[in-house]
């Protein structure tokens, strides 16, 4: 890989850096609720899904793939006018929480069996964040608590697999999620 520049010993690469800078448009676009996040999304996740099948971090690699099928879904499903946050029912929120942690439990030991390099904070992320992807395509503004919580895991875990430049964008991630939770869930009330 080509590396751009050295920052506190740690390699910066052209390929790195430009997942961050795609990432951070999209995610924030998305706080918006503007359609134009998709395609930045996409892009982002292209790049990543790379990076990631380099770092042996096979399930993060695989959500780059969900993230490109939901740009796509999204781009569709938002509209020329973009998003217009909702809200899910109790029993909704309930059985969301329950696919996430039944599928979590289910499938971090067959990530250890194929020899990822982490797997109970990689399927996580991984779950958490199909899950928090398919809430914002269906414009729920409870996709935005889960990407806070799936935007620290995966802090900590990019940190821990010596990502760091990655990891810095989770904590700023970290932050955006908390702008979108707050616009979307006024949004949603508006309503």
């Amino acid at each position: 890989m080509f590396v751009l520049f050295t920052a506190w010993n740690y390699q910066v690469t052209i390929l790195e850096l430009s997942a961050v800078i795609t990432g951070l448009i999209g995610v924030w676009l998305g706080t918006t609720g503007k359609r134009f996040t998709w395609p930045w999304w996409v892009l982002s996740s292209l790049l990543y899904g790379y990076l990631f099948i380099q770092y042996q971090l096979f399930a993060s690699a695989a959500l780059q793939l969900v993230f490109v099928a939901g740009g796509i879904w999204g781009w569709f499903g938002w509209g020329k006018t973009g998003a217009k946050p909702g809200k899910l029912l109790t029993k909704q929120r309930l059985l969301w929480f329950v696919v996430l942690l039944g599928s979590w439990i289910i499938l971090a030991p067959s990530l250890a069996r194929i020899g990822a390099a982490a797997t109970w904070l990689d399927s996580f992320i991984l779950l958490g964040s199909i899950v928090a992807q398919i809430l914002m395509i269906r414009q729920k503004f409870e996709a935005w608590p889960i990407w806070f919580v799936v935007d620290v895991v995966a802090t900590i875990h990019y940190a821990r697999q010596d990502l760091w430049f990655t990891a810095l964008l989770y904590v700023v991630f970290t932050f955006i999620a908390l702008v979108g939770w707050k616009k979307w869930f006024e949004k949603a009330n508006s309503i």
